[in-house]
């Protein structure tokens, strides 16, 4: 359903119970980030008004979820890190074509959005069935149909309000730059690392 190109080591996921502290920190900023880009696209795009509303909803579920992990950092008697810098966003943040038209730029930043969702999801599954924490693995299961859900919605947008992007094209030129892109992650206790 994803079409990636390449899926994650599952252990990758051993690497991440490793240190639990680190992975439960990056992935609480992550969702803080994930809400922050939706609010960032409805503010961009504020005609749309069903654009808007379901954005709304995942800005909110996004905090919600940063909610929940901070609330499991407590609960372990860990500390809420520091927010990291995340070089996998950061290097698909540089494939997004900023020229062009605006409608051009919008439907590349829903692909973004779309691509971090998709690959979320995937290690999320890859943490739901491969970590030996009971509570995790049920909680990363949850968190993966969400992000599923959030995967779907961003392409559908993308297809709904494209006005000269083909975004089956560009969606594909999206899954090959990322599947050469994350050759060079999983090696880290870090939702993208």
């Amino acid at each position: 359903m994803l079409g990636l190109k390449l899926l994650t080591d599952p252990r990758w996921a051993n690497i991440a119970e490793s240190n639990l502290e680190e992975i439960l920190t990056d992935h609480a900023w992550c969702e803080q980030k994930a809400a922050t880009n939706a609010i960032t696209i409805i503010a961009y795009n504020s005609e749309h008004e069903d654009l808007v509303t379901a954005l709304t909803d995942i800005a909110i579920e996004e905090m919600e979820h940063f909610k929940m992990v901070h609330e499991i950092i407590k609960q372990r008697g860990y500390t809420l890190g520091r927010e990291r810098k995340d070089d996998y966003v950061n290097q698909l943040f540089k494939f997004m074509k900023k020229d062009g038209s605006r409608n051009d730029a919008f439907i590349d930043r829903l692909l973004f959005a779309a691509m971090i969702e998709a690959r979320s999801c995937e290690r999320f599954r890859v943490l739901s069935d491969n970590i030996k924490d009971e509570e995790l693995a049920v909680f990363y299961r949850d968190l993966m149909i969400s992000e599923a859900g959030h995967y779907t919605t961003f392409l559908k947008f993308a297809k709904k309000y494209t006005e000269k992007v083909d975004v089956d094209q560009r969606w594909k030129e999206w899954l090959d730059f990322e599947g050469q892109l994350i050759q060079n992650y999983g090696k880290q206790e870090t939702v993208h690392g």
